[in-house]
């Protein structure tokens, strides 16, 4: 049977209002979650899938989160098929049986019925404070297995026709070390969702229910036709990358990402094969986390003004080998997955794709150190406290300079730095130095993103979890002739006295911490002697850039104490640089 024609206006006023849906959930979310991670850190996703669990917007969040998060829906739907009803509510984290990218992020999906048939699902994914395992606040750098990780959730119903099951919900209570934050963030994931489910409800009364599935089956039938449109424009050819990380939680290695990119006509073929064994520790990324980031490699590389929904990627055929790092076999542990192997998978397709298109080439982003600390409040509350403001920077583009601290790759800027002041109240910290770190951006024509110069210090009794991925590898490359960005470096005294040998991963008891991070930069784009000189001169008066670095790399003579150039002493900088 052939698909009804939906009228084109009709069609983008009607994904404009879906994604102003996906908006609002989030403002909701914002407003009314308990937990800082979501209030000021933004670390949750609202999206919308159709009946059959196929996402059709994803407007509000984190790419890596809502890239994925079909997998978590098209599990409900696989678990509870017909027996799914008005007034029910879903959720669902594990990566093996319940479509998750890694534990913490626990999924809460309501259907949504207009006239008594399901048209919907509005969903929020959000990474939960603590969910139990073998370190405060989830991340077990010593895990093993799964079962070291927290608690798992296959797909389960957590109201039924608007009756919280109680039994289920003291279940998921009394597996946190905070269960006051767990209790008011479901409810916020609840009460976002249902927003959500009932402008779904007022659009669909609107349109009635066989427009609305006949508009959502055309939302993803456009988003393919563009994204086929785009990769059509691309030389056909085998292009591949590879990117690594230097440690498996343990010890130091070389664990690599190999993608082997095939472009034919309109059609992408993905092919994981070559990529190592999955290790031991808990950075494997199971399938709907690669799927996930793969898709944000492909739709931040290719640009253009594509929609982006689960009909986006339709033309890209993924090959991922069982046991390993990008499919691992059950119960190989995976919380880390979605910073890394995530930022590993993204660069492996940034690289591949560079090769097609160089004029398009992304630089790489620093990997971050900001690790988690954990203890009780002086009113003898826990609290879980992420050091956002030592993230790191992202890496340059043909456009625009990359942006300063934007942090994790997988987010794509999604996440917000706390405000400090907010924080100091929130938690028994004292942050004493937040500024742009110097000469960390790599340079460029187009600059990379500044790591941060952030000195903080924590009151009482710690435990800090760390996640210290760019103390070794930043990963920070540069592209086009573009420089390297600076890794990153970080000292920590307990009790006034220095701790020596800071892991990579694991956890350490500490007193009184005093933090000192200066964290990685972006890479540059382009001959840095071609960027303009009054972009240095800025740069120089921003403290991104040195007096020195300007001279010797941007080749630019720059005034520190005004700004200006001197053009004279800057042209022949230049031109001795051209005449070697």
């Amino acid at each position: 049977m052939d698909k009804r024609i939906v009228d084109p206006v009709l069609l983008a006023l009607t994904q404009n209002r879906l994604d102003h849906i996906c908006r609002q959930m989030g403002w909701v979310m914002q407003q009314t979650a308990l937990s800082p991670i979501f209030s000021q850190a933004h670390d949750f996703t609202c999206f919308i899938t159709g009946r059959d669990g196929h996402i059709i917007s994803q407007a509000e969040g984190l790419p890596a989160h809502a890239a994925g998060g079909g997998f978590a829906v098209r599990a409900l739907i696989a678990a509870f098929g017909d027996d799914i009803s008005d007034g029910d509510v879903f959720l669902m984290n594990d990566p093996y049986v319940g479509g998750g990218n890694h534990l913490p992020d626990w999924v809460i999906a309501t259907p949504v019925f207009v006239a008594g048939r399901l048209v919907a699902f509005a969903c929020d994914r959000a990474h939960q404070s603590d969910i139990g395992g073998g370190a405060p606040g989830t991340y077990n750098g010593e895990a093993t297995e799964i079962f070291h990780e927290g608690i798992r959730l296959p797909p389960i119903r957590v109201v039924a026709k608007n009756e919280v099951r109680r039994d289920v919900w003291q279940l998921l209570l009394l597996n946190s070390r905070t269960p006051e934050l767990l209790d008011g963030d479901l409810q916020a994931m609840i009460g976002a969702t249902r927003v959500g489910g009932d402008r779904i409800v007022t659009l669909g009364n609107e349109l009635g229910t066989t427009v609305i599935a006949d508009i959502f089956d055309a939302v993803l039938d456009h988003a393919d036709a563009r994204f086929r449109q785009v990769v059509a424009a691309l030389p056909d050819g085998v292009y591949e990358g590879d990117e690594h990380t230097d440690n498996d939680c343990f010890a130091p290695g070389r664990f690599n990402i190999h993608v082997k990119l095939t472009i034919a006509g309109d059609r992408l073929t993905i092919d994981y094969t070559g990529t190592d064994p999955q290790m031991r520790g808990f950075k494997n990324s199971p399938l709907a986390n690669t799927y996930s980031l793969t898709y944000v490699g492909l739709a931040s590389f290719m640009g253009e003004d594509i929609p982006i929904n689960e009909g986006t990627f339709r033309s890209a055929e993924l090959i991922l080998p069982p046991g390993t790092l990008v499919n691992p076999t059950a119960p190989a542990p995976q919380t880390m997955s979605t910073m890394y192997m995530g930022h590993e998978i993204v660069h492996a397709i940034w690289k591949a794709l560079a090769k097609a298109d160089p004029r398009r080439a992304c630089a790489g982003w620093g990997k971050t150190v900001h690790g988690i600390s954990t203890g009780h409040n002086p009113a003898g509350e826990p609290y879980v406290l992420y050091h956002w403001n030592a993230l790191s920077g992202a890496g340059a583009v043909a456009e625009r300079d990359g942006f300063h601290q934007v942090g994790l790759l997988g987010a794509l800027g999604g996440l917000t730095v706390p405000n400090v002041e907010a924080y100091e109240r929130l938690y028994p910290i004292r942050i004493h130095r937040h500024e742009i770190r110097c000469d960390s951006a790599g340079p460029g024509e187009r600059r990379g993103g500044g790591g941060i110069e952030y000195e903080a210090e924590v009151y009482g009794d710690v435990v800090q979890s760390f996640r210290s991925e760019g103390l070794t590898y930043a990963a920070a490359y540069g592209v086009n002739g573009g420089g390297e960005g600076a890794g990153a470096d970080m000292t920590i005294a307990s009790a006034g006295q220095l701790v020596n040998d800071l892991p990579a991963y694991g956890k350490r008891s500490l007193k009184d911490p005093v933090f000192k991070v200066r964290s990685s930069g972006g890479g540059g784009w382009g001959d840095p002697r071609r960027r303009d000189p009054a972009a240095v001169a800025r740069d120089v008066l921003d403290g991104v850039v040195s007096v020195a670095a300007a001279r010797e790399i941007y080749g630019v003579a720059v005034d520190a104490a005004t700004g200006a150039v001197d053009a004279v002493a800057t042209a022949r900088l230049r031109l001795a640089e051209a005449a070697e």
